[in-house]
């Protein structure tokens, strides 16, 4: 059983790595419970999961797959220890750090219970992009992100509910099938042998899946 360890909302910054110009990834923790529901369509909806976050590359992030993302402080850790850094919880975007957790060891579709009411589900890990690269300042760090296979969680709103930290998280129901986010993660990004298999998986985001049949197509 894991817990939440912060709540993290978006403070807004400039961000010259896209012609957005305005970044959300800079989350910061938040006291008591924030209400999550499913925010709609991506670019038509109310973009994150997290009443009060706040999504302004709405062409790639946000909507209901995408409705909130998760990630470890135990990942955190291992990541401060190799970059020789303090990394606090939001820093990667997410809305949910965790601790007792195998963010990544999730299986694709499975269900999390986070304190008595909220269901939320893994859809797929966190594909890197500039913002993420811009934000962190590393040399060639999305190309370390990518390698090190530790990409924290996109999840979906099951059932609407609120959260805060402290709150338990409780896996209530898991696939059979065994596929976990970081396994989707290393086909998508850098074993495409692994794709068709990926694609048989039930409760990937609909517009991944549309990509992975094209790739698998082309190849």
């Amino acid at each position: 059983m894991g817990r939440i360890l912060s709540v993290n909302l978006a403070v807004p910054e400039p961000s010259p790595a896209k012609r957005v110009g305005i970044t959300g990834i800079n989350k910061r923790p938040v006291d008591g419970p924030v209400a999550v529901r499913a925010p709609g369509p991506k670019t038509t909806g109310l973009h994150s999961g997290l009443v009060g976050d706040q999504i302004f590359d709405i062409e790639h992030h946000g909507g209901d797959d995408q409705a909130v993302y998760a990630y470890a402080r135990e990942d955190y850790d291992w990541w401060a220890e190799r970059l020789g850094r303090e990394l606090p919880g939001g820093l990667f975007g997410e809305n949910l750090t965790t601790t007792g957790l195998d963010v990544n060891g999730a299986v694709i579709g499975e269900r999390w219970l986070i304190g008595s009411a909220l269901v939320l589900q893994p859809t797929f890990g966190r594909i890197p992009c500039a913002t993420f690269q811009h934000k962190m300042g590393e040399p060639q760090w999305l190309k370390t992100f990518t390698r090190e296979n530790r990409p924290g969680a996109y999840l979906r709103v099951l059932e609407p509910g609120e959260v805060r930290a402290g709150d338990q998280v409780r896996v209530v129901d898991r696939p059979a099938h065994g596929v976990t986010v970081a396994d989707g993660f290393r086909a998508y990004m850098s074993e495409p042998d692994l794709l068709p298999k990926l694609l048989q998986v039930d409760g990937l985001p609909a517009d991944l899946r549309e990509t992975l049949a094209r790739r698998i197509g082309a190849g």
